[in-house]
C-alpha cells in the first residue's frame, strides 16, 4: 500500500506538554517513506509541546498551522497523544489517540459517536495491543516515576510545612513552566527535598510500591533509589493474595505508591479504620492508578482528583501525622522530554506498520474493538450524517 500521510495535530488539553511524535520518530517514520505534518506547537505555554518546532523541522518534518488538521484531507492519519476538543462536529478521518470513551467514562457516548457519524476510525492508544495482550506503548513507567517524585517531595514539605499548608503547585517548583525539563532536574531537586526532610525527621523515608513488578511500579522504584530512599516495600501479586486488606504494612510506611490497575472488585488496601491504627506512620499516598470514580476503589479515604497546580488533597485523621493524597491523572506530563521519548520510541514499530494497517494485528484488534463499541451506542446516535 501507499504511505499514508501521518499529520501529527497540537494537543488542546491544559499542561500536557507530551507528544505523540519526537523528532528522532519522525525522522525514522520520514526515512521509511511516510510523509510527516507537524502542527506548530501552541504560543500559549499552558499547552506549549516540550520539542521545539525547529527539532521537527529539523527532523524533515513539513510544519503546518496549529488546527489545521480539522480542514486536513480525509486520507490523511491523524495523530495526537490526548482527547480531541469537545465538540459534537461529525468526525472523517482516521484517528489515533488516547480518547477516554471505551470504559463507560462519563459523555463517552458523544465522544464515540463523533467518528461513526461524520464516517471516521478511532485506534485508540490504550488498546494497541500485541498477539500476547499487552500494550504496545503505554506511560505506565513514567507515571510511577514522578508519582513516587511527588510523594517524595510532599513527604518532605510536610516536615518542613508542619502548620498543614498543602504542598505548592508545579510551576513554583519549576519556574513556572509547569514541568521539569529533564529527570537529571528533578532528581537534584528532590534531593535537596529529602536533605531537608531528614534534618526533621532524623532519617529518610519509607516506601511500599504495591504493584512493584509492572511498569508503574518499576517506575516509582527506580525513582525512589536514584534519590536514595533505598527502604522500599516492594509488593506485588505475591503478597496481595495471600490475604485481603486492609495491610498495616501500607499505613506502618510513610509513603504509599499504588500502582495497581483495578479490573476487579477488591478489598481495600486501606481505609478509615485501618488510618485509626496507633502504628501508623503513613503520611502521604500517591494514587497512580486514579481510581477516584470507581466504585470498587481499593484506596477510600478520597474523592476527588488532583492537579498539578493543587497536588495534594488532605484526609482528615484523629491523630498522627498528616495526610495527603496525590491522584494526578497525567503525572508523565511532569517530565514530557523523556515520557515523550520512551513512549514514542515504543509505538513507532505499530506506526511504520500504518500503511498495512488493513492486516497488521495491532491495528486490526484496535478497529475491531472500535466497531465493537460503536455498536453499543445508544440507536440513533451513530448514524451517518451526509
Amino acid at each position: 500500500m501507499a504511505f499514508p500521510t501521518l499529520h501529527a495535530r497540537a494537543e488542546a488539553k491544559p499542561m500536557e506538554h507530551r507528544s505523540m511524535l519526537t523528532p528522532t520518530t519522525t525522522k525514522k517514520l520520514l526515512d521509511a517513506g511516510y510523509p510527516v505534518l507537524v502542527e506548530r506547537s501552541p504560543t500559549n505555554p499552558q499547552f506549549a509541546r516540550i520539542f521545539k518546532d525547529e527539532e521537527f523541522e529539523a527532523a524533515g518534518a513539513t510544519l503546518i498551522d496549529e488546527g489545521s488538521w480539522e480542514s486536513a484531507p480525509n486520507d490523511h492519519i491523524i495523530i495526537g497523544l490526548k482527547e480531541l476538543p469537545e465538540k459534537d462536529t461529525p468526525l472523517s478521518h482516521t484517528f489515533v489517540h488516547f480518547a477516554h470513551c471505551y470504559k463507560n467514562q462519563g459523555g463517552w457516548e458523544q465522544v464515540l459517536a463523533r467518528f461513526p457519524r461524520g464516517g471516521g476510525t478511532l485506534y485508540d492508544l490504550e488498546f494497541l495491543q500485541d498477539p500476547s495482550g499487552r500494550r504496545v506503548a503505554a506511560f505506565g513507567y513514567h507515571a510511577g516515576f514522578a508519582g513516587a517524585a511527588f510523594a517524595v517531595k510532599t513527604w518532605a514539605w510536610q516536615l518542613t510545612h508542619p502548620t498543614g499548608v498543602p504542598l505548592l503547585g508545579i510551576d513554583e517548583f519549576t519556574d513556572g513552566r509547569g514541568y521539569y525539563e529533564n529527570e537529571d532536574q528533578l532528581i537534584a531537586q528532590l534531593k535537596e527535598d529529602i536533605a531537608a526532610g531528614e534534618k526533621v525527621a532524623g532519617r529518610k523515608p519509607t516506601s511500599l510500591v504495591l504493584g512493584a513488578l509492572g511498569r508503574c511500579g518499576s517506575g516509582a522504584v527506580d525513582l525512589l533509589e536514584k534519590i536514595g530512599c533505598t527502604e522500599i516495600k516492594r509488593w506485588d501479586l505475591a503478597e496481595t493474595s495471600e490475604k485481603p486488606g486492609p495491610y498495616p504494612e501500607i499505613i506502618e510506611s510513610d509513603i504509599f505508591v499504588n500502582c495497581i490497575y483495578l479490573s476487579k472488585p477488591i478489598p481495600p488496601f486501606v481505609n478509615a479504620e485501618s488510618l485509626a491504627s496507633p502504628n501508623r506512620k503513613l503520611s502521604v499516598v500517591c494514587d497512580v492508578s486514579c481510581d477516584t470514580t470507581n466504585p470498587h476503589n481499593p484506596i477510600p479515604i478520597y474523592s476527588i482528583n488532583t492537579t498539578f497546580d493543587k497536588p495534594t488533597v488532605a484526609v482528615p485523621v484523629e491523630s498522627g501525622p498528616q495526610l495527603s493524597v496525590i491522584s494526578i491523572d497525567h503525572l508523565p506530563s511532569a517530565l514530557p522530554r523523556e515520557a515523550s521519548e520512551a513512549f514514542s520510541e515504543a509505538l513507532l514499530p505499530s506506526l511504520l506498520a500504518l500503511k498495512d494497517r488493513q492486516t497488521t494485528p495491532v491495528w486490526q484488534g484496535a478497529e475491531k474493538l472500535f466497531q465493537e463499541k460503536v455498536a453499543t451506542l445508544p440507536e440513533g446516535t451513530a448514524k451517518r450524517e451526509t
